[in-house]
Order: structure tokens, then sequence, then C-alpha cells
């Protein structure tokens, strides 16, 4: 009887499940541009993350949910260097290298992150700058570790590659919302994730994301791609470069 009733209720479970998940919300992301391209001209973009929430049955909840946006990318292993005066001489004193540190973060909310969920699903979902998983590599004290991933974010606060705004979500009539986040001019390369976060309760309802290209092209693109496949000539073409300059500006200077 007893075995009877654990395949009754696991069977309950299977066939409530999908039924569980259905009354959740359901998020309808999209970006105003799925590719950035980087020229000379290049002074910054500003992306828009706008989307809706579908709710079960087109009914409104009477509980008020709030979003979150991110747009991060790429991640790539970076060294953090801290250097030290000694006998009148900066040198490196001491070294942390990060495997998964991304050269680009944005946050935006409509409220702020702690008024939101609690430290764990913050943590969890990597919802803030404070939360930001980095993976250092070796063994380090917490307050090492905490000291260098502070210098980080305040290094990359000041050039504009982490932004963190609690009031850059705007949601309309509960069903429709829109963020805009700032993208730098010196902004790395690479593929960027802008993800959605659809929080109610201090619980993640739903999530969702779309990939973002930052690309360089036109004469940028050019060199970046000789400069990756033809490593050597660009090297030569680089020193001639460089020495026909100097020719030139010592022949102008001769002159006068």
């Amino acid at each position: 009887m007893t075995l009877l009733r654990a395949l009754a209720a696991v069977l309950a479970l299977l066939v409530a499940g999908p039924a569980v998940r259905a009354a959740d919300p359901r998020l309808v992301p999209d970006v105003s541009s799925r590719a950035i391209d980087i020229q000379y001209s290049f002074t910054g973009e500003e992306l828009l993350l706008f989307g809706a929430i579908l709710y079960p049955g087109q009914r409104l909840p009477d509980d008020r949910a709030d979003i979150v946006v991110v747009l991060k990318g790429p991640v790539r292993p970076i060294v953090l260097r801290e250097k030290r005066r000694v006998a009148g001489m900066w040198v490196n004193a001491s070294s942390i290298r990060m495997r998964t540190s991304p050269g680009f973060y944005a946050i935006g909310s409509s409220r702020p992150i702690d008024k939101l969920v609690d430290e764990r699903t913050a943590a969890i979902f990597e919802l803030g700058l404070n939360n930001l998983s980095m993976s250092p590599t070796g063994f380090s004290e917490a307050r090492k570790l905490q000291r260098f991933e502070g210098g980080l974010i305040d290094l990359y606060r000041r050039m504009g590659l982490f932004y963190e705004n609690p009031a850059a979500v705007e949601i309309t009539e509960g069903v429709l919302y829109r963020a805009r986040i700032p993208v730098p001019a010196r902004v790395p390369v690479g593929t960027y994730r802008a993800e959605t976060y659809l929080i109610s309760r201090g619980r993640v309802l739903a999530v969702a994301s779309r990939d973002v290209q930052i690309r360089k092209a036109g004469f940028e693109r050019f060199v970046a791609l000789a400069a990756q496949r033809h490593g050597f000539l660009y090297g030569l073409a680089a020193v001639a470069l460089s020495l026909l300059l100097g020719y030139a500006a010592s022949a102008i200077f001769r002159r006068r």
C-alpha cells in the first residue's frame, strides 16, 4: 500500500509539474540593437532593453512585480597586481588571477536590489557588482581578495565599464518594461548577454536573455584582423610606419 501511495504521489507531481510551471509568468525581451559596430568615430552608445511580461490568463497579480536587467560580457581571465613603494620605487607586491572577470557589467532595476531579493538569491544570480563571481585561482585571504575585487570594481566604474542604476527600469501598467544601458567608447569587443529577471516577493519568477555582438568595423576591423591573422607582417608594417613617420618628422624640423 505504501508503494502504491508513493507511485501515486510521483505521478501527481509529474502531472502537476507542467501546470505549476505554466502558472508562472513569462518574459518576452528584446534589445534595440543586436550588433554594435565600433569605428574610429565611435563615442559610445545607449542600448535599450525592453519587453513584456506575459501573465497566465492575462490577469495581472495584486502584488507588484519588479524587473532587473543585466548586460555583461565578454568573460575573460585577468591578473590583478598590487603595487607598493619599496626603497623609493614602485614594484609589484602581490597579484591575484581571476578566471571569469567580465570586461563589462551593467545592471539596472526598478528598485534597489536589496529591496527585491535576499543576499543569497542575489549571489546565486550575480545581481549587483558586489555579487560578481570572478573565480579567483589559488588560495587567498578573504581580506586580500576583497581588496583586489574592490579595486577592480572601482577602476572599472571610473572607466564606465561597470555600471549600476537602481532606477533604470520603467514598468508601464505592470506589463511593459524598458531600460537604457550606456555603452562606453572603450567597451571591449565580444559577445554580450542581455538578461532580464522578473522578481516578485523575493523570488525570481522568470529569466530570459538575448545576445548582443559588439564588434569592430571599417578600418579598425581590418587592422584587428591583420594583427590576428598576419602577426609577423603586421609587426613589420608597424615598425616600418614608425620609422617613416620619425624620418618625416625629423625632415620637417630640419627645414625649420
